[in-house]
């Protein structure tokens, strides 16, 4: 599985961006995808998560600012990122994960990262 993250860049505060991650498999092959995200001198951090079904989570840090979605035809995942704050600079990451057989754990694959920096 690959996933190409595009979108990033430099914005104000109070700004919004969006990013999107395609996928080169089928979405409905995979049980979520979703994004994180790590700042300079952090650990990685999670963001946010679309189920197969299409339910959504959020870290409380991001809640009603950030809205994940997805585009089924396009086997694209999208961050629609509003309210930007300086806190939220960081490398976003999308992944993916595909279900193995049985009760094994699903795979992950990452992307390779794409840079957000939102200046004060």
């Amino acid at each position: 599985v690959q996933l190409v993250e595009s979108g990033g860049g430099l914005v104000q505060a109070g700004g919004s961006l969006r990013l999107s991650c395609a996928v080169s498999v089928t979405m409905s092959s995979l049980n979520a995808m979703g994004w994180y995200r790590q700042a300079p001198g952090s650990e990685r951090d999670w963001v946010a998560v679309i189920h197969s079904a299409g339910s959504t989570s959020y870290a409380d840090s991001v809640k009603g600012r950030f809205t994940i979605s997805r585009d089924n035809a396009r086997n694209t995942v999208y961050l629609q990122m509003n309210s930007l704050k300086p806190e939220d600079t960081a490398v976003y990451v999308c992944y993916a994960d595909l279900p193995r057989r049985g009760f094994s754990p699903p795979v992950r694959s990452w992307g390779q990262g794409t840079q957000v920096t939102v200046s004060s």
